[in-house]
């Protein structure tokens, strides 16, 4: 989740990433990881945001990872294939401190092969630099303090000064989440204003990834309920049903006389 939200933030504010990243606000737009031919790929926890010249790749990571250095050079190998005149600057952002070795890590090297790459730990970065920008307010709170409620008051002030009402809403939700890793629900809730936040997408989308989930869990437990252990290959089929899906399951399950009705019930979507 914290990934996805990282990568949210960057798309909805690519000037700022590069402002940061790149030391100007290049106009940047979104380059479709489906365009380098990635498979597979964790779509979810990387971005390539791309100019004329450059293409800028970024992975956001909330724990050390020891695939990391292959997947940067596999990405910058099949961005050069497509690209081959485009730089491609790669950073990978570690936003939950640690100490291992892993978050250090900026080479990949394999017999006479070297690729290098940026690395960020958020914690030691000067919070100063985060606060400068309203894309970069939800990193801010993971940045280098010792006092991270005083940062998130600071945050929370400068989200209030925000005139767009939708990016004052997404900022605010990206900022609460991105929070949670560092600061209790409790501090959270005293200093960013829900109603701002419930406006928000990403507010949205939680709530609706938090009622899909209850329902396929329902929906699980009254199949289990009336036939006893259904079939481990279901549970993803079931999993991945949306909510109006499992709605609908769920009156069906009732005329439902053995497993071959619920088979029959999905090979009908």
């Amino acid at each position: 989740m914290y990934d996805s939200i990282c990568k949210f933030i960057a798309a909805q504010f690519p000037e700022d990433m590069a402002r940061w990243l790149l030391g100007k606000p290049i106009p940047l737009t979104e380059l479709k990881p489906s365009e380098l031919s990635l498979e597979p790929i964790r779509a979810d926890s990387l971005i390539f945001l791309q100019s004329e010249e450059l293409i800028l790749h970024i992975e956001f990571q909330t724990n050390p990872d020891k695939d990391i250095p292959f997947r940067m050079l596999d990405y910058r190998i099949r961005g050069y294939r497509l690209y081959p005149q485009k730089e491609m600057i790669q950073v990978v952002i570690y936003l939950k401190e640690n100490r291992s070795k892993l978050a250090r890590q900026a080479v990949f090297t394999l017999s006479k092969t070297r690729h290098e790459f940026e690395v960020i730990r958020l914690w030691e970065v000067p919070s100063d630099i985060l606060l400068q920008s309203k894309g970069l307010l939800p990193f801010a709170v993971l940045s280098q303090s010792e006092n991270r409620e005083s940062i998130l008051r600071q945050i929370s002030e400068q989200i209030d000064e925000v005139s767009d009402r939708r990016e004052k809403s997404n900022i605010a939700a990206s900022t609460s989440i991105l929070a949670g890793l560092v600061l209790s629900k409790d501090i959270i809730k005293r200093l960013l204003r829900d109603d701002i936040m419930k406006e928000s997408v990403i507010y949205q989308e939680i709530e609706e990834q938090g009622k899909q989930k209850g329902e396929a869990n329902l929906v699980i437990r009254l199949l289990n309920h009336r036939f006893g252990q259904i079939p481990d290959d279901l549970l993803p089929k079931i999993r991945g049903l949306s909510v109006e899906q499992l709605e609908n399951l769920g009156e069906a399950l009732l005329d439902f006389q053995s497993e071959e009705d619920l088979t029959q019930w999905f090979s009908n979507l």
